[in-house]
């Protein structure tokens, strides 16, 4: 998922990096106004964990290896604001000290997995668990949104090779989507096992949003 430097054209990429750029800085605002000083540990340890969890792969069907990427769980906890900044720190860092992923690709990893994989996902995750604090809706919910967020994030990576004329549509399509959609399951498990931990010993760490009953 994370697209290294020569695979998208100068025409798709820069527009990603713009729009990358804005949605992080609407992102901070809405940190800022909702979660304030109180959040900012919290997502250095999200962070940190997420970072740490990407190390790990699991392997799916065709000999390929798939790893968390977090955005779901990190969104469920802090918030699909916080969640989007978390993700973008650790896609900043993996670019710029390890190489995990390029330089002029870093906007659309960020619209990708952060963008589209924390903060739609939320939107996946609210719409699915409601005004419900039940514990199997919770659960239900992140399963849901996780799995779509992996799966969206995949096609949008598919259809920005396309436009830069890497791979034909046609193919990179089907090709990430199916991959990508076991991956989405392996993603809903360990997101899931997570959240369900922390329900358990912490249940008042996972994030609640206006017109959710506590």
């Amino acid at each position: 998922m994370h697209i290294p430097d020569g695979f998208l054209a100068a025409r798709v990429w820069g527009p990603l990096w713009i729009l990358g750029v804005g949605g992080i800085w609407c992102c901070l605002r809405q940190v800022g106004r909702s979660l304030g000083e109180r959040a900012v540990p919290l997502m250095g340890v999200m962070a940190a964990f997420v970072f740490a969890a990407q190390m790990l792969n699991f392997p799916v069907a065709g000999g390929t290896s798939g790893h968390l990427l977090g955005g779901v769980l990190a969104a469920v906890l802090l918030g699909p604001w916080a969640g989007g900044v978390v993700i973008s720190i650790v896609l900043v860092v993996q670019c710029l000290i390890f190489q995990d992923g390029g330089l002029t690709a870093l906007g659309a990893n960020i619209v990708n997995m952060s963008l589209i994989g924390s903060v739609l996902g939320y939107g996946f995750y609210a719409a699915v668990r409601g005004g419900s604090s039940g514990r199997g809706r919770i659960l239900t919910a992140t399963a849901v949104a996780a799995w779509c967020s992996v799966v969206l994030a995949s096609a949008a990576c598919a259809c920005e090779l396309a436009l830069s004329g890497t791979s034909p549509l046609r193919v990179a399509l089907p090709a990430m989507v199916a991959v990508h959609a076991l991956i989405g399951i392996g993603e809903a498990i360990i997101t899931c096992l997570v959240i369900s931990f922390v329900l358990k010993v912490r249940p008042d760490l996972v994030y609640r949003s206006e017109g959710i009953r506590t």
